[in-house]
């Protein structure tokens, strides 16, 4: 398709494009990052986080001058899909100072959101502007709110001044440096046609389609990449695993695989905190109309139709899952939700290990998709390098932050175009030699490795015992964590509660808007009012912990359904309590797919795996004992010498999760119980650097 009614803003002067120096250096830089990347670094076993003098010359590369000095941006451009729905794009240009788009042919990067591309060409605008840039770098490195009741402030600026915003939006030193940008409205989202489909089929197919039409513009090169956040990501997994010819590289910052449960009913319960906000945006700006059609007589009124007849997507569905008071009368696409062959479930699986284009994840051990993120990486089926993981400590909202400085991982905005550079532009500068495994230390530091969990971790079982630690009076029972089984019986009881609001998982759901708290995100000596602790004693020498971790508790209810919580936590010698991760179950949905559970050697169950479906409910037994596998989200964390080990346990987490209504009814919210019994003893099954003694 043409672009010649480009409405972009052009000076009166025709000068010359790009200056000799920026052609210059985008000529030689390739040659000075093909010596830093020497022989001996290529063959170094692993590349430090920084990335060293490779990662210095990537910075350089992204922040120095670059070949174009403009862009030419071509404004709600058409792309007609097979059925003839019409999505809106906005086409982004390296061009010179007048923003005449060059003649180039160049490779395209494609981004597909359904928050409106209106958004992103703000954001690039008011971040990236050169009057306004130096105010925005100003402000956010000042801001510095350490010790104070919202410190979480200071993490959503760095991901301003880090680069993590402009995966968001459009990098323009990206487009500047010779790749074109389109950002296109999914599907009934922002000013594209259509109904929006939610990741279902059509709208994967629509990816697979604007990639082909990229690769055929008159602009482009035929190599085409994608990129974007969350949703963003997603969808660039989905395109990949159908292999589009022209896709050559994705680099999707926290995406998701298994949607069920990453964020609709993770552990049987629906996710509360996140999806009325994030549905309410998507809504939300689907409204927004295109003033400018309007203005110019061009409104597109199968536009308006599409969003009259479906206003609020999904939210129906949402509404049900905590209203509808049994399964059997539950509408129909309620139960889609939890049916293992519906179109919904298996449209929102990611299917990774039919991905064959180089992929960089970037992940947060507090993130909506942590499960995902690593799941994925270990599933698709490229060898080192060609696929990277990054796992950062932040919250949905707070990427990249705290990165670019010495001993953490280049700038998103850095690595983003170092990507793109090897796999389109065919640039050897390292970036397949680099990781292939960052990770974030929870209580330490950036480390590299050659996969996840990192080589080395044993595991090791730690019981639950009902004897007092003295670590946590004020929890609503303090108990211990040993090496080995108690040798007396006791039933513990803990009811449902609602301070689990502040806490990390509160933060976590909630996308990071919470996490401006510490006092709740960063210590759970709050939460754990309403908690069974287990607390063991001080560690004589750090250890490490990495992958994912198994609760296994020996549960009795009171009534035929409940829900447990339980947290990892690191307490250190001031009593301060940090939750490293968390998982939860709603009891009746205790059933694994024993496929895809993983299994130690001694047959514990240390990454389970639930069915959630409606066949496979298993409804509890009043009075009867019910052993359950409560699985913890991975993570990569150092316990320092002198801090101990903890598990809390919950009855509610509000707002990150909240049994449907059925299970809720069956529930009645009574107390919960668990019960230490030296032959069906209840413990976590830890993958731990040395078994604790």
């Amino acid at each position: 398709m043409e672009l010649d009614r480009t409405r972009s803003a052009r000076t009166k002067s025709d000068r010359v494009g790009a200056t000799a120096a920026r052609w210059i250096l985008a000529a030689v830089l390739p040659v000075l990052l093909s010596l830093v990347v020497t022989p001996a670094t290529a063959s170094a076993a692993i590349m430090a986080p920084d990335a060293g003098a490779v990662g210095a010359a990537w910075r350089a590369s992204h922040d120095g001058p670059q070949p174009y000095a403009g862009i030419n941006i071509s404004w709600d451009v058409p792309i007609r899909m097979s059925d003839g729905t019409i999505l809106r794009a906005n086409v982004y240009r390296p061009a010179d100072k007048q923003n005449v788009a060059t003649s180039a042919k160049t490779p395209v990067i494609v981004t597909m959101t359904p928050y409106t591309k209106l958004v992103s060409a703000v954001a690039a605008a008011a971040l990236q502007n050169p009057v306004l840039t130096p105010y925005v770098t100003a402000l956010t490195n000042a801001i510095n709110l350490h010790g104070t009741p919202i410190d979480g402030i200071t993490d959503i600026a760095h991901t301003v001044r880090d680069g993590g915003i402009r995966t968001f939006s459009v990098d323009y030193n990206l487009v500047r440096s010779g790749y074109t940008t389109v950002v296109v409205d999914v599907r009934g989202t922002g000013f594209s046609q259509g109904h929006w489909d939610v990741f279902g089929a059509r709208e994967q197919q629509d990816s697979v389609e604007v990639i082909d039409w990229a690769s055929r513009q008159r602009w482009s090169n035929g190599k085409v990449g994608m990129m974007g956040v969350s949703y963003s990501a997603i969808n660039q997994i989905q395109a990949a695993n159908k292999r589009p010819a022209a896709l050559k590289a994705i680099m999707p910052v926290e995406p998701g695989g298994d949607l069920i449960r990453d964020i609709v009913m993770p552990g049987g319960a629906v996710g509360v905190g996140f999806l009325p906000l994030w549905l309410g945006l998507v809504n939300g700006t689907k409204l927004i109309p295109n003033v400018a059609s309007m203005l110019n007589g061009t409104f597109d009124w199968k536009w308006l139709a599409a969003r009259v007849s479906d206003p609020v997507t999904f939210f129906p569905q949402f509404i049900d899952a905590l209203t509808a008071q049994s399964y059997s009368t539950a509408p129909d696409e309620l139960k889609a939700l939890l049916l293992p062959d519906s179109r919904e479930r298996q449209s929102w699986l990611d299917h990774a290990d039919q991905i064959t284009t180089p992929t960089m994840i970037y992940g947060g051990w507090f993130d909506l998709f942590t499960n995902s993120e690593v799941r994925m990486f270990n599933n698709i089926p490229l060898p080192a390098g060609h696929k990277q993981l990054i796992m950062g400590p932040g919250y949905h909202t707070t990427i990249g932050g705290g990165q670019g400085q010495a001993g953490t991982p280049p700038r998103l905005d850095v690595l983003q175009k170092a990507w793109f550079d090897h796999w389109l532009k065919g640039v050897d500068n390292g970036v397949d030699r680099y990781g292939p495994v960052n990770l974030k230390q929870i209580g330490g530091t950036w480390v590299s490795a050659q996969s996840f969990p990192r080589p080395g971790m044993v595991r090791q079982r730690l019981y639950l015992d009902g004897t007092p630690s003295g670590t946590a009076a004020a929890a609503a029972g303090d108990g211990s964590l040993r090496t080995a089984p108690s040798s007396s019986h006791r039933r513990l009881t803990v009811a449902p509660g609602l301070l689990s609001v502040c806490s990390r998982d509160g933060a976590q759901q909630t996308a990071g808007a919470l996490a401006i708290f510490p006092g709740c995100a960063d210590d759970a000596r709050v939460s754990e009012h309403d908690a069974l602790t287990f607390t063991s004693a001080p560690l004589t020498e750090a250890r490490s912990i990495s992958g994912p971790i198994n609760l296994h508790l020996n549960t009795v209810l009171d009534a035929t359904d409940g829900y447990f919580t339980a947290t990892l936590n690191d307490v250190a010698p001031d009593g301060r309590s940090t939750v490293v991760n968390s998982g939860q179950l709603v009891v009746s949905m205790r059933a694994l797919d024993t496929s895809q559970t993983t299994y130690g050697a001694n047959g514990d169950v240390i990454d389970p795996f639930y069915t959630l479906t409606l066949g496979t409910r298993q409804p509890a037994v009043p009075g009867k004992a019910t052993p359950i596998d409560l699985g913890i989200l991975p993570t990569d964390a150092v316990i320092k010498a002198g801090h101990r080990l903890r598990i809390d346990v919950f009855a509610m987490n509000l707002p990150r999760g909240l049994p449907t209504r059925p299970s809720l009814n069956a529930s009645g919210l009574k107390p919960e119980h668990i019960l230490l019994d030296p032959a069906s003893p209840s413990f976590v099954n830890l993958p731990i650097s040395a078994p604790l003694r």
